[in-house]
């Protein structure tokens, strides 16, 4: 599904983010992406998620060489990956149903065909209650999960998640991750990128360690 092969990356400046990374992640795997500030991590997902290209090598998701998409090619790929980030930055004059709907409405799915979805993934994070609700009146955990609905609405082969469980404490982090692992076990392929050890030592899944933007261990075996 992922593959890196010979991926380095450096800015005009000439500051050097990523040396020689190669690894591949299977279709319907989850891994975490691991290391310190500054190590490179943002980078990596900048360039999975097209928002960067890679200077030297080849990132490729699904077959597909990122590098050879431009423009509205480009648009469709990043429309059908799935993204989380530390803060779901709702907006807060959409109700949380609007706030999932976003995505699909952008992408031009048929009106008549929305709910469903919608209320599919409000359903998968336990939110379709609050449906109707505004943002501003969420927990903090409810609107991350809201976040995670509007990433997975469109039923993604590939998630993204970015430091998603930053601002959690310990319970409502593992229950996002838990939302994670059910999303793996139904096919989909998900890339964690954390700083949080207690996050990557409760869960059994291979970890991708990366430093001074090289990778120092991949986790396979």
């Amino acid at each position: 599904m992922i593959e890196f092969e010979g991926v380095g990356k450096v800015y005009g400046d000439g500051q050097v983010a990523l040396t020689d990374l190669n690894f591949r992640l299977a279709p319907g795997e989850m891994a975490f992406l691991t290391g310190h500030s500054g190590a490179g991590k943002s980078t990596l997902l900048r360039l999975l998620l097209g928002l960067e290209k890679a200077t030297t090598g080849a990132v490729r998701v699904a077959g597909t060489d990122l590098a050879t998409l431009s423009g509205e090619r480009l648009a469709k790929y990043r429309r059908r990956v799935g993204v989380v980030f530390q803060d779901p930055n709702l907006e807060e004059d959409l109700s949380v149903f609007d706030n999932v709907a976003l995505p699909l409405r952008i992408a031009g799915f048929a009106e008549d065909e929305i709910p469903k979805r919608v209320n599919a993934a409000l359903s998968r994070v336990d939110l379709l209650n609050r449906a109707s609700s505004s943002p501003r009146v969420l927990s903090g955990g409810q609107q991350q999960r809201v976040g995670i609905a509007r990433a997975i609405v469109h039923r993604p082969a590939l998630l993204v998640a970015d430091e998603p469980t930053g601002n959690l404490d310990p319970e409502l982090s593992a229950r996002v991750m838990r939302m994670f692992t059910q999303f793996q076990q139904l096919g989909v392929t998900i890339l964690v990128a954390t700083h949080e050890r207690a996050v990557v030592e409760s869960l059994p899944f291979r970890q991708l360690v990366i430093e001074q933007g090289r990778l120092i261990s991949d986790g396979s075996q």
